[in-house]
């Protein structure tokens, strides 16, 4: 095996979004700085993040996109993850077989809900360790180590369903974070010791398949919010609403600006006072920067750590989309309190520290040795 090579088997589509294949490019960015070579594995999907991955600077390998009709569903469900993959899972495991046997990598990292023990146990042999990064606790896994980021996870959610000698890494101190954001989190902090809602960040993922940004700047156009409040509104080209969004921002009564394919998030969080967002792996960069937070569940993975966010004060969850003209006007208004907003961004920063990326590699490290 070839201990200096990483290959990551991750989607990302207009159903999927790209929350995986962001947080898949952390980790391989961290492992390229310590001289690491770093290859995907993805399906071409519509949306599928290619050439994100190679401004990166590491290897690609796209498989062929299904053609025969639409993958999924407005939101991931159970019953439909297996449609994400495009092709039944014994195609696409003997398709990444093809490529991963001639790289012999040290690690194969597999993040994607499609897949569970059966395409695992298929990848096995071809690299020395196999990880798995998941957040559904819902299948069994054959792997080395398993990591799950998100907060209100347990070890014994996975009990059952994996391995024996499977290390597990659980919970939001392993986050995958740009080092940005561990950068930024100090004046962000600071920053925060006396702030009133004046900046709002809105980032409803890189697709908004379903345009849930603009049912949010119609409720914000409602609400009481000053005038002067300047609105960051960040989208990914492939968002299919991104022109009727910038159509719809430059029409409102606030200081609006639609920012595309954004690489200074770290920055856009420093400078925010709220941030109103999906209970997604976005959570996160928002939690160590402290930010007060406005979330919704966009799909039905995201139930768990909305609650978990909300209970532990970083966040107010407003559920369903469908809410959004009804609660979170009331909410905003809520947020106009100082100190209301001081409690959240303590709560947020006592989430994580952004040090989860140094952390996953390290327990790499040690098991590759």
């Amino acid at each position: 095996m070839s201990p200096n090579t990483f290959v990551f088997r991750v989607d990302a589509s207009l159903d999927i979004g790209t929350g995986h294949v962001m947080r898949c490019l952390t980790l391989a960015g961290e492992l390229a700085r310590q001289g690491k070579e770093c290859t995907f594995v993805c399906r071409e999907h519509q949306g599928h993040l290619g050439d994100l991955i190679k401004k990166n600077g590491h290897r690609l390998f796209l498989l062929p996109a299904c053609i025969s009709k639409k993958l999924g569903t407005k939101k991931g469900t159970t019953d439909n993850y297996a449609l994400w993959l495009g092709v039944p899972w014994q195609q696409d495991a003997n398709q990444t077989l093809d490529i991963v046997a001639d790289l012999k990598p040290d690690w194969l990292v597999v993040d994607h809900y499609a897949l569970d023990s059966k395409w695992e146990r298929l990848l096995f042999e071809s690299a020395r360790h196999i990880m798995v990064i998941d957040d559904l606790a819902d299948r069994a896994h054959k792997c080395s180590l398993l990591l799950d980021q998100n907060l209100g996870r347990i070890e014994s959610d996975y009990d059952g369903l994996l391995n024996a000698d499977c290390k597990r890494l659980i919970g939001p101190r392993y986050a995958l974070l740009r080092p940005e954001f561990e950068s930024c989190r100090e004046g962000s902090l600071r920053r925060r010791e006396s702030h009133r809602l004046k900046r709002i960040l809105v980032s409803l993922g890189g697709i908004d398949l379903n345009n849930v940004t603009g049912r949010l700047l119609e409720a914000l156009a409602n609400s009481a919010l000053k005038s002067d409040t300047v609105l960051d509104i960040i989208m990914g080209s492939s968002a299919p609403y991104l022109d009727a969004v910038r159509v719809q921002a430059s029409q409102i009564r606030f200081k609006a600006s639609v920012n595309v394919d954004v690489n200074d998030m770290a920055e856009r969080m420093y400078l925010a006072d709220v941030s109103i967002g999906a209970a997604g792996v976005t959570s996160w960069e928002r939690c160590c920067a402290g930010l007060p937070a406005v979330i919704m569940i966009l799909a039905e993975n995201q139930a768990k750590v909305a609650n978990a966010l909300e209970e532990s004060g970083a966040a107010i969850s407003i559920g369903d989309p469908e809410n959004i003209g009804t609660r979170l006007p009331l909410v905003l208004a809520n947020l106009s309190d100082p100190g209301r907003l001081k409690k959240m961004s303590t709560a947020a920063a006592n989430v994580t520290d952004g040090k989860g990326a140094l952390d996953v590699i390290n327990s790499m490290s040690l098991m590759s040795r």
